[in-house]
């Protein structure tokens, strides 16, 4: 009976102890780590997500800039912080997604070095070629390429990237060889497709529309399960045929592990209500960003896992490494 009471004491003090961690937090600034540099779509969100923080919570949410290997720089600098939810860390889809597989060395576990808070925002993709080109539909480039494998080629901002392994996996999923060439980032990969040097390239709705719009690309389907708000008359490669074909760039929000269950919940609530705030989701729209939410931290979690077991596959397939 005393260990009983004992047990049932513990357990009270323990919620006591959770309840005014939630009511004392932040006790200090809050730093939300970003392995991504100023300027970039990840550091932008970062910055209207701290502001509104600061203003919920009390205290200042400072942005800090740790870009480097591809996100996962700032990602291991997160993961060693302490777990008192006064360190966070604003990541996207490679470092915890493809990174893990593509680099021999991180010094973080994407699955286990952190608490889940929440997703944030979503970045579309589509994939895109010269109106010159000859390619007038996802399925002309299909019956092309399989008509001479390997004549066809996709540019890609370097190997293990997003844009890499998007086209890796519709190649895989179409049964079609196109030869992939790497670039060194978007800007030059786009110039060259427009230029009819490379046949297509599947990149972010952010960079490419406004060369849709002015008629030099042209859009053959778009990346994600439904289709984008900003190219609402483009079909997404799973409707066309492909069905269960999902990739895009997302955002999410996490804390060290072993930060208490109750500030993580407390951050995800605040987290979904500023996401929805008709203010917040203009500014994401001028970035050509979709709000993506999960209902809790536990869903969140599970996508994770989803997402590194997708992504791993796609590397794999890829051939993709950098020591």
């Amino acid at each position: 009976m005393k260990k009983i009471i004992m047990f049932m004491c513990c357990l009270l003090a323990y919620g006591l102890a959770q309840a005014q961690n939630v009511s004392n937090y932040p006790e200090k600034n809050v730093t939300i780590i970003v392995g991504f540099p100023p300027g970039t779509a990840t550091d932008t969100v970062a910055r209207i997500m701290a502001e509104r923080f600061a203003t919920k919570f009390g205290k200042p949410f400072i942005i800090d800039n740790k870009p480097g290997q591809g996100g996962s720089l700032g990602a291991g600098v997160a993961a060693a912080a302490a777990p008192d939810g006064h360190t966070l860390l604003l990541s996207a889809t490679a470092p915890f997604a493809t990174n893990p597989h593509l680099y021999s060395k991180l010094n973080y576990d994407s699955r286990k070095s952190f608490a889940p808070i929440g997703l944030v925002t979503w970045l579309p993709y589509v994939m895109v070629t010269n109106p010159k080109s000859g390619i007038t539909s996802l399925q002309d480039l299909i019956d092309k390429a399989k008509a001479e494998p390997d004549k066809y080629t996709y540019a890609s901002i370097g190997n293990g990237a997003t844009t890499h392994l998007m086209m890796s996996m519709f190649c895989s999923q179409a049964g079609i060889k196109m030869v992939h060439v790497p670039y060194k980032g978007s800007s030059q990969s786009q110039t060259d497709v427009i230029a009819g040097q490379v046949d297509v390239t599947f990149d972010t709705v952010l960079t490419l529309q406004p060369h849709i719009k002015a008629g030099k690309l042209k859009a053959l389907a778009t990346g994600g399960l439904t289709r984008t708000s900003f190219l609402p008359d483009v079909p997404t490669v799973d409707e066309l045929g492909f069905k269960g074909f999902n990739g895009g760039a997302w955002l999410g929000l996490f804390a060290p592990a072993g930060t208490p269950k109750a500030i993580v919940e407390r951050l995800h609530k605040e987290l979904n209500i500023t996401m929805q705030e008709p203010e917040v989701i203009k500014k994401l729209q001028g970035l050509g960003s979709e709000t993506l939410l999960s209902k809790n931290p536990a869903e969140f979690e599970e996508f994770i896992q989803s997402e590194y077991v997708k992504w791993g596959q796609r590397v794999k397939e890829s051939g993709a490494k950098i020591e």
